[in-house]
């Protein structure tokens, strides 16, 4: 999940930036349409920066979270480094974090065997509070690129 619209208060830099009452919205109406799609959330992963904190709060999902410097402007290799220290026991997985990195790295597990319209939709934008779906049989830490099958991508907005 990329997180909700951010705000841009003067004089603050990107890392503590909080989000913008859009982004609020927008990140509940994910926590609506995850609570309401997807099996339970077993466990989050959040960048420690600010407007991620602040999206997983509103999402009002109830799991163990983890706060990670390292999905804080990174790469796709870095998220999926940062996925492989994931327990074996959590089965379903919420990771929010930014672009480029999580819709990078969406696309590049993305197997043939994932939904074409939503590959279609995931290649065209990746929005603010948008979600992609994907399904794997393999480990945390044995996850690769193509390793996974993109089943769902959703662009939360309040109306959810």
């Amino acid at each position: 999940m990329r997180h909700g619209k951010s705000d841009y208060p003067g004089g603050t830099r990107d890392y503590d930036r909080p989000l913008a009452d859009r982004g609020e919205t927008e990140a509940a109406a994910a926590g609506r349409w995850i609570r309401n799609n997807q099996p339970r959330i077993d466990a989050v992963i959040c960048s420690a920066a600010l407007r991620t904190r602040e999206t997983f709060a509103a999402t009002g999902i109830v799991a163990p979270a983890r706060f990670s410097d390292q999905l804080y402007d990174a790469s796709p290799a870095d998220v999926l480094a940062d996925l492989a220290l994931t327990g074996s026991t959590v089965h379903t997985l919420l990771v929010i974090g930014h672009a480029p990195g999580i819709p990078s790295l969406a696309f590049r597990l993305a197997d043939e065997d994932s939904d074409q319209v939503a590959m279609d939709e995931l290649t065209t934008k990746f929005p603010t509070s948008a979600l992609a779906v994907l399904r794997t049989d393999s480990t945390w830490s044995e996850l690769a690129e193509a390793g996974a099958t993109l089943v769902a991508f959703e662009v939360c907005r309040p109306e959810h």
